[in-house]
């Protein structure tokens, strides 16, 4: 990859954050309020897809092992509305134990 190519990505990247901030700050304020609510979970729905694409995938392939039963606990206790602490906590320790029970 060139440099040319890298410094376009890097003013492309920026762009983007500058639109973010600048354009749809102003298309929100005069948008209805839809628009608003949903602008507003954007970023909830992209970090759910992230932890979903990092729990599931490895080396571009589909795994389903320990990983999915923590974030499924954590699911479950953040949908019966705990404590982050407690959602961390259940997470960790619901894959420990799956991940242990694997080994004996």
């Amino acid at each position: 990859m060139s440099w040319t190519s890298i410094w376009i990505m890097v003013g492309g990247a920026f762009g983007f954050k500058v639109f973010g901030v600048l354009g749809l700050g102003r298309m929100t304020e005069s948008a209805g309020r839809s628009f608003q609510v949903i602008t507003a979970l954007v970023p909830a729905a992209l970090f759910s897809a992230l932890v979903i694409v990092q729990t599931i995938v490895t080396d571009e392939r589909l795994v389903l092992d320990a990983r999915v039963w923590g974030v499924g606990a954590g699911v479950v206790a953040v949908w019966r509305r705990a404590p982050f602490t407690i959602v961390v906590v259940l997470t960790m320790a619901v894959t420990a134990l799956v991940r242990w029970q694997t080994l004996v």
